[in-house]
């Protein structure tokens, strides 16, 4: 792991060019009801077996509630051969700490939902 990171610097890095991978290793439910835009969910216990779509980023971010399960990951990660040069982080403080914009699981796939009268 390459230390923390302050969830003002991620929020800073997704609106770059080439922003990092940010890894919310929250279980699928909690994910889907929010998450930090442009993540991706690794929930922490599927970790070891997903690493290796991680391959080949130079920078990723892991995130969790309360910034402590998410740097058991990014140690898990950074020790991991295939992101051994990519600069890995946990950002400070979790989702607790962030400031910014959320998205929902039905935001992120671009169907809003709309004014459907079914009833589902």
């Amino acid at each position: 792991m390459d230390g923390e990171i302050s969830p003002e610097e991620v929020e800073r890095l997704l609106e770059d060019d080439r922003p990092p991978r940010v890894v919310d290793i929250r279980p699928p439910a909690a994910f889907d009801r929010e998450h930090i835009p442009g993540s991706e969910n690794v929930p922490f216990a599927g970790l070891p077996d997903r690493i290796a779509s991680l391959e080949g980023a130079e920078r990723i971010v892991t995130v969790c509630p309360h910034g402590q399960a998410s740097r058991q990951a990014a140690r898990l990660i950074k020790s991991y051969e295939g992101t051994k040069d990519a600069r890995v982080e946990s950002m400070e403080g979790g989702l607790d700490a962030w400031e910014g914009e959320f998205e929902t699981a039905i935001e992120a796939d671009g169907d809003g939902g709309g004014d459907s009268d079914a009833p589902f």
